[in-house]
């Protein structure tokens, strides 16, 4: 089964989340329409500006614990590295 590591944020260089999913474009609606209350929620993270495709949910959660751990300049440059202009990539999935 396909699976997805993500980052969201609510504008450039501003508040980050890494999520894991099976349905990338399901779960980032979702974070558009606030349907869970919580920190992407409170911060209004809801623009997709990374996401790397795995194909087992293991290695893909092994993967979202490892950049939650890591420090945010990682995370930063990892969204520049695919969208440098920190455009919304949920319209081109």
């Amino acid at each position: 089964m396909t699976a997805y590591v993500y980052i969201l944020f609510n504008q450039k260089n501003g508040t980050l989340y890494v999520g894991v999913t099976t349905d990338l474009v399901k779960r980032v609606y979702e974070h558009k329409i606030k349907l869970n209350k919580g920190f992407t929620q409170k911060y209004n993270v809801d623009k997709l500006g990374y996401y790397e495709i795995f194909d087992d949910i293991g290695t893909a959660i092994n993967r979202e614990k490892t950049l939650k751990a890591g420090n945010r300049q990682r995370k930063i440059e990892l969204i520049e590295s695919m969208n440098p202009e920190w455009i919304d990539l949920y319209y081109r999935l």
